[in-house]
């Protein structure tokens, strides 16, 4: 009879001292040094404190790597599951990939990053290198120009390429026209374009350089660039027998002088 009323009294202090341990997880983790074994959450055997899984240092439930690593295999190969939650109750911390490495077939763990990879690089606008020798998988990190960025260099083979239509960077050119570039005249004219800072008229695609004046500038097709403004009629000014093929034109009511480069061209 003392015996069965003994035990009782013992189990309730374990119990009352599990309590206190799972309160605060370094007392845990020195009670479980002290006493070499633990019984594991999932499987609810007894195990060595040596193969007690370590959650870094985001949490610190009783799991033992095995069973820890056959919860992995299922998210992983079953659900492609990037964030693998804690298997404990009420947790919501994540597994830390790194801590579980050496505890997974290595087969396994790159799958689980395959599949982080995807997961993280989803939420991210993104764009493979155009370059055939290269075609590395280019990630616009940067909040500011989310959606907006154009000129991008490649981190794997430093080439510059426009990060809208995945295609080289065609300077001084809209992304629709980059497809029609044909020698290397037309890269180099569109390189000089990007340099000069001239505009290019939306309408028949030539080029229009800002010398003095307003924003209002007007190509010789009567066409209005470097603005918003709607299209106002204009009289020709000047036509100079020595301007070599360089209309020069005075916009009614402002005193803007505007060139439209028609004739320009780019030589090796």
């Amino acid at each position: 009879m003392r015996i069965s009323q003994q035990k009782p009294i013992e189990n309730r202090e374990c119990i009352l001292q599990q309590e206190k341990v799972h309160e605060n997880p370094q007392q845990e983790i020195e009670l479980e040094d002290t006493n070499g074994i633990f019984t594991c959450e999932i499987c609810i055997e007894p195990i060595s404190a040596n193969d007690k899984f370590r959650n870094k240092d985001l949490c610190s439930h009783h799991f033992c790597q095995d069973c820890i690593a056959k919860y992995i295999e299922a998210k992983v190969q079953d659900n492609n599951t990037a964030k693998i939650e804690c298997p404990g109750v009420h947790c919501d911390q994540f597994l830390d990939p790194f801590s579980c490495k050496l505890m997974i077939p290595s087969n396994l763990f790159s799958k689980w990053c395959d599949v982080l990879f995807e997961d993280y690089v989803l939420g991210f606008e993104r764009s493979y290198c155009p370059n055939r020798n290269c075609m590395a998988l280019v990630v616009n990190g940067c909040e500011i120009n989310y959606g907006t960025l154009k000129k991008a260099r490649c981190p794997n083979c430093t080439q510059w390429f426009c990060f809208q239509c995945k295609l080289a960077w065609h300077a001084g050119y809209r992304c629709e026209e980059s497809g029609n570039l044909r020698d290397w005249n037309d890269i180099a004219f569109g390189k000089l374009v990007e340099r000069m800072h001239w505009a290019r008229c939306p309408a028949c695609g030539s080029c229009v350089e800002r010398k003095e004046g307003c924003r209002v500038m007007y190509c010789s097709c009567h066409s209005v660039t470097y603005s918003r403004a709607k299209h106002i009629s204009l009289r020709k000014h000047s036509t100079r027998g020595d301007n070599k093929g360089w209309r020069i034109y005075k916009v009614s009511g402002c005193r803007s002088t505007c060139r439209s480069l028609e004739n320009f061209g780019v030589t090796k």
